[in-house]
C-alpha cells in the first residue's frame, strides 16, 4: 500500500475509482471540491446570499402555510441546519421518509428536534413487508446500491410535500464539505432502476406504499413546477462537532455513532456490506472533513487505519426481516458487485436531456452533484466534465 500514488491534499490514492492527479499531485476530485467552493463561498458573501434565500423564500411563502419544506432524517447535518432556519425566522415544514429501518435514536432525534423548535413534522411510512421486499430485492441484485431505494423515496417525498401545499423551495441538509460526494462508480439511483432491480428480484409485484420517481415527475416537478433545490449548509460556516454538541445540550438530539448510522439498513451497507466487499466509505467523510480543513490529513489517515466496526445486532436484525441464513448472506457478500448498468434506467435519458439540466442547474431546481455525476458519458468523463 506506500507504494500507491496518493492525493498531496486528501485521503485518495490510485486505486479510487476514477481518480486522475495532476501535476501537483493533487486528485481531480479536490479540484471539483476546489470549485464548488468558489461556487459556494461560506464567508461574508455566502451569509449575503443566505439572507437572500431567506427572503426569497419569505416572500414565496405569503399566503401560503409554510415557506419551504426540510427533509430531516435525525443526523447532524438535517438538525442543525432546521434549527438555522428557524432562526432566520422561517416557517418550514419538516418532512421524513420512513423505511421502517431508522434507529430509535434517530426517530426520538426527529421528535424531540422538530418539538423543541415548534417545527410541524409529516413522515412518510412504508409498509414494512413492502420495504423488506424492496431491500431483499437490492441484496439479490448484488448491485452496490443497497439504500439507493431510500435516497429515491426521501427526495420523491419533499417534492410530493411541496407540490401538495404549494412550496417553491426544497431545504436539503448536505454539506459537501463534511461529507463529499461518490463517484458514479461508487453510486447510482434513479427510478427506473429501482423499477428494474425490484421486478427482476423481488418477491410482490406491487409497491404500494413506495414513492418513487419518474422521469416525467423529475422533470414536472423541477421544469413545470418550478420547486427549487437549496442546500444551505453549502453557504454556512458549519463545523460539525460544534453543531452536535449544540444539538445535545440544546434541542435533545444524540450522537448515534457515526455518518448513516442514523438507518439501521444504511449503517447495514455502510458498516457490514463494504467491508465485507472490500471497500471502506468512511474515506469519503474523512476526505471531505480534510479538504475542508475540519480534520487534519494525518488525522484521517488514522481513522481510517483504525479497524472498522460493525453492529452484529443490525446484521442479526437482516437476517431476520429478510429471511437470509448465515450461508446465505456470506455466499451473497463473497459475490463481485454486480454493474447498475445491468438494469434498466434513465442514464441516457438524462445524458441526451443534459441542456435542459444544465438550464435547471444555472436555476436551482437540481444539485451540481447530480448534474456532474449523471449527465455525463461515462464515469471518467463525468469527473471531469466541464464546469456549467
Amino acid at each position: 500500500m506506500s507504494n500507491l500514488l496518493n492525493c498531496r491534499r486528501c485521503l485518495y490514492d490510485e486505486t479510487f475509482p476514477a481518480i486522475e492527479f495532476d501535476g501537483e499531485g493533487v486528485c481531480n476530485y479536490c479540484r471539483i471540491l476546489e470549485r464548488m467552493e468558489e461556487q459556494y463561498p461560506n464567508d461574508s458573501r455566502g451569509e449575503a446570499i443566505l439572507e437572500r434565500m431567506v427572503l426569497q423564500m419569505k416572500k414565496a411563502g405569503q399566503g401560503k402555510k409554510y415557506d419551504c419544506i426540510v427533509g430531516v432524517s435525525g443526523g447532524c447535518d438535517s438538525s442543525y441546519l432546521l434549527y438555522r432556519l428557524v432562526q432566520y425566522g422561517l416557517r418550514p415544514l419538516a418532512v421524513h421518509y420512513d423505511n421502517t429501518w431508522n434507529s430509535p435514536t434517530a426517530t426520538q432525534n426527529i421528535f424531540n428536534v422538530t418539538s423543541a423548535l415548534k417545527v410541524p413534522l409529516f413522515t412518510h411510512v412504508m409498509d414494512n413487508h413492502e420495504a423488506d421486499d424492496l431491500y431483499r430485492a437490492f441484496l439479490l441484485s448484488g448491485v452496490r446500491e443497497l439504500d439507493c431505494a431510500s435516497d429515491i423515496a426521501f427526495v420523491a417525498t419533499l417534492y410530493r410535500q411541496a407540490e401538495k401545499h404549494g412550496v417553491k423551495f426544497i431545504i436539503e441538509g448536505h454539506s459537501f464539505r463534511t461529507e463529499g460526494f461518490a463517484p458514479l462508480g461508487w453510486s447510482y439511483f434513479d427510478g427506473k432502476y429501482i423499477e428494474s432491480v425490484h421486478q427482476t428480484f423481488g418477491k410482490l409485484k406491487h409497491l404500494k406504499t413506495f414513492p418513487n420517481m419518474s422521469l416525467w415527475q423529475f422533470i414536472r416537478w423541477t421544469g413545470l413546477r418550478n420547486i427549487k433545490r437549496l442546500r444551505p449548509l453549502y453557504y454556512m460556516k458549519y463545523d460539525k462537532e460544534e453543531a452536535k454538541a449544540f444539538l445535545s445540550s440544546n434541542l435533545g438530539w444524540q450522537w448515534y455513532g457515526g455518518h448513516h448510522l442514523e438507518n439501521r439498513m444504511a449503517a447495514f451497507k455502510h458498516s457490514y456490506v463494504t467491508q465485507a466487499k472490500g471497500e471502506d466509505t468512511r474515506i469519503l467523510g474523512y476526505a471531505a472533513m480534510v479538504r475542508s480543513g475540519q480534520m487534519s490529513r494525518e488525522e484521517g489517515l488514522r481513522l481510517l487505519a483504525l479497524p472498522a466496526e460493525h453492529d452484529t445486532s443490525i446484521v442479526e436484525l437482516v437476517k431476520k426481516r429478510l429471511g437470509f441464513d448465515d450461508e446465505t448472506l456470506q455466499t451473497l457478500m463473497a459475490r463481485p458487485y454486480r454493474p447498475y448498468t445491468d438494469f434498466a434506467t434513465y442514464k441516457r435519458s438524462f445524458e441526451r436531456l443534459r441542456p435542459l439540466f444544465w438550464l435547471l442547474l444555472r436555476l436551482d431546481r437540481i444539485p451540481q452533484s447530480f448534474y456532474i455525476k449523471y449527465c455525463f458519458p461515462r464515469v471518467d468523463d463525468s469527473l471531469s466534465a466541464p464546469k456549467p
